[in-house]
């Protein structure tokens, strides 16, 4: 991933390098006009070492030895390493000093004499940390030679290149700066007009570094918040519609109430306390779907499903057998899928009890409800977990509201399990209830 960090880590070293690059290139500037400072510094002096030695010099004409002898003293007097040529090119005297440090390098100074003769000057290689000797012909850099640096390499030279450095690093990193903070408002508009109920609204995410890892990650609860939005808004329309019927039932009840004869009264009060059974049972399917998809976790504890199971069966007289297994999760929400599963085959069979088995199943344990009702056609196996949702044909007073098998598949998925329809040999429907055990 190319973080964010490694983004701004490496820009401001390449503004760097580029400032250490100008630095570099600055100070070599700088050496070459002072070695062009020091050269003509030395040609100068040359210039007046070539009118010296044309004075003390005897003429090309005197002899060899009497020039030999001249040139040894003024070498010993200048204390320089002299050498001489004639006119055409051929050695005519040396300094002992020059025989002595031409082997071992140095840098020699030619001097054109104006009898057309050459003298040579070496330079013998100075020791590391020892300054050259000065000779009577004084020091290099004499009067009148400048001495003094360019301006940049003083007190004003530093302060131009902080300059310079603050510059280049501001110029560098606000390519860089500029788009992240153009991304963070883009990401600040959308959690805006997400705020302001467009619950559709989604933000792009552009790269991968850690901005458009919050863009995903907004996308991603968003996308979970407007499912839950709308799960509620659909739950309560629903449950809305569903309160009318047994509202409506009562409202007539308690208006026949009073033309009732005595006789009639006690199954008019049956037919009050039934729907106000089924509105309590609505109510409560309702107030179960909305914590179900509104809790962030649940309480996992260990359970005993074929006990679980066979406590639930007992009460309507259904047969149990199978396997002791047991599962993590939460046994208030088990027992009621459980529930929800028998009194469904119950309602659709109620001349025969259903069978409940409890099996292995690979890694996860299966928890089967059996019965010989009419069965599910196989396009609607998937939409009787829907809310709300009830086979066509069946009328209201077959009894429920559509919220139990939901319920049961809503249990499931927050174990992480799931519930389906199947067919059963010989005619009915097996609910499977599919939960890990680890």
């Amino acid at each position: 991933m190319k973080t964010l960090y490694l983004r701004i880590y490496l820009t401001v070293v390449a503004v760097l390098l580029l400032f250490a690059l100008l630095s570099g290139w600055l100070f070599q500037r700088n050496m070459d006009q002072v070695r062009a400072l020091d050269r003509a510094a030395w040609s100068e002096r040359l210039a007046g070492w070539a009118e010296l030695a044309q004075e003390v010099l005897p003429p090309p004409s005197a002899p060899p030895a009497e020039q030999a002898a001249v040139l040894e003293d003024w070498s010993q007097r200048l204390r320089l390493p002299l050498a001489l040529d004639d006119a055409a090119g051929q050695p005519l005297a040396a300094s002992a000093a020059f025989e002595r440090w031409a082997g071992h390098g140095g840098r020699r100074i030619r001097l054109a004499l104006a009898d057309g003769r050459t003298l040579w000057v070496l330079r013998p290689p100075r020791p590391e940390g020892r300054p050259p000797a000065a000779g009577p012909l004084g020091p290099l850099h004499g009067p009148g030679v400048p001495r003094e640096p360019p301006w940049w390499l003083g007190g004003g030279g530093l302060a131009a290149a902080l300059v310079v450095l603050f510059v280049a690093i501001a110029a560098g990193a606000y390519p860089v700066v500029r788009r992240l903070t153009r991304r963070l408002e883009a990401l600040r508009r959308g959690v805006e007009t997400f705020g302001d109920g467009q619950l559709s609204h989604r933000v792009a995410v552009d790269g991968r570094d850690e901005v458009a890892a919050l863009a995903a990650s907004f996308n991603r609860a968003a996308e979970r918040i407007e499912s839950l939005v709308r799960s509620h808004q659909s739950l309560l329309a629903n449950a809305s519609h569903e309160l009318r019927s047994p509202l409506a039932r009562l409202r007539m009840a308690l208006s026949l109430w009073d033309t009732d004869a005595p006789e009639a009264r006690p199954a008019r009060r049956a037919e009050i306390e039934r729907n106000i059974r089924e509105l309590d049972a609505l109510v409560d399917e309702v107030l179960l779907a909305s914590r179900l998809q509104a809790a962030p976790d649940l309480e996992r504890a260990p359970v005993d499903l074929l006990g679980l199971a066979a406590e639930e069966a007992a009460l309507l007289g259904a047969e149990v057998e199978g396997e002791a297994l047991v599962v993590p999760g939460d046994e208030r929400l088990l027992r009621r899928a459980v529930r929800n599963l028998l009194e469904n085959a119950r309602r659709y069979a109620p001349e025969q009890p259903p069978s409940v088995q409890v099996v292995q199943s690979g890694d996860a344990a299966e928890l089967r409800v059996c019965d010989r009702g009419p069965g599910v056609p196989a396009d609607q196996r998937e939409r009787i977990f829907e809310p709300f949702y009830r086979l066509p044909g069946h009328a209201e007073h077959a009894g429920g509201v559509g919220l139990g098998l939901s319920l049961v598949r809503q249990i499931a998925q927050r174990h992480g399990g799931q519930a389906r329809c199947e067919p059963r040999d010989g005619g009915g429907s097996c609910f499977v209830l599919r939960l890990p055990r680890g």
